[in-house]
């Protein structure tokens, strides 16, 4: 694999000072630990023996990159002990604003009392890119994938976070940013005359329910989170597996997920009844 042998012949060449082979030590280390954030990146969740395996180097270094990432919150442990993803921290370096922290931090406890009350997989998603980035994730006790989305960015289309995210804004501009509708599945909108109309309902109802849209067997159901001049500037979800999602669970989650929009929206400074009389 490409990763393994970046950053590692350097170091160990004769002939080199003290200092130089100093400098290109912690030359390697930075380079194996960018190579940490890239491998979480593409795999999701890994655990320590297999950063190891990728890096080529023993368990112990691997061990100690990975703290030295955690104290910085660019990594964190997930439910499966010993395995780690993506943290909040790499938000910072990737060029995230001061809002879009301030959003992290203001939804993630509202996220963690979602996903136990549901046991479901809660995201916030912001528009960039002509995406869905995702730049939180909280796993519920009743989900098997460890897989972390944040970092990720999803089609508009085909998620119910992205048709929240697009909703409000005229349809010129929606027509501009869903150009191309590509098909994940055969329950995919991609008749942009009747998305149109299924980002019309979605802004009048205040919720998008996307099923088997992006992934066959997934069910998505999102809400938006305004701010303080009542602009969507985040979308909230619950995703789960389909079979789980009747009418009767849709209608309990989303209730749940509405609160949870709302309150979230709430830190951020956007007060619901001005909003409504002002409207």
């Amino acid at each position: 694999m490409r990763n393994k042998a970046r950053g590692v012949k350097g170091a160990e060449k004769p002939g080199n000072s003290g200092t130089s082979e100093a400098g290109e030590s912690t030359v390697q280390s930075v380079d194996r630990a960018v190579t940490i954030l890239e491998l979480l990146a593409q795999h999701g969740a890994l655990g320590v023996t297999r950063l190891a395996g990728e890096l080529g180097v023993h368990k112990s270094t691997a061990s100690r990159l990975v703290a030295a990432l955690e104290r910085r919150s660019l990594v964190e442990q997930v439910a499966d002990r010993g395995h780690y993803r993506l943290g909040a921290g790499i938000l910072r370096l990737a060029g995230a604003t001061d809002a879009r922290i301030d959003l992290v931090d203001a939804a993630r406890p509202v996220c963690r009392r979602l996903a136990d009350a549901t046991g479901e997989t809660v995201n916030v998603a912001v528009l960039s890119s002509g995406a869905a980035l995702y730049v939180d994730q909280v796993a519920g006790g009743g989900t098997r994938s460890t897989y972390n989305w944040v970092g990720q960015r999803i089609p508009l289309h085909a998620t119910s976070n992205g048709k929240v995210l697009l909703c409000e804004l005229e349809p010129d501009e929606r027509a501009e940013i869903f150009d191309e509708l590509v098909p994940y599945t055969p329950s995919t909108v991609t008749d942009a005359a009747q998305l149109q109309r299924e980002l019309d309902e979605v802004a009048e109802q205040g919720y998008a329910i996307a099923v088997d849209e992006l992934d066959v067997g997934l069910t998505a159901i999102a809400g938006p989170i305004r701010d303080s001049s009542g602009a969507i500037v985040a979308s909230l979800s619950v995703s789960g597996l389909t079979f789980r999602f009747d009418d009767e669970r849709v209608a309990e989650v989303l209730a749940m997920l509405l609160e949870a929009a709302t309150e979230v929206s709430a830190q951020l400074g956007w007060r619901e009844a001005a909003s409504v009389g002002e409207g």
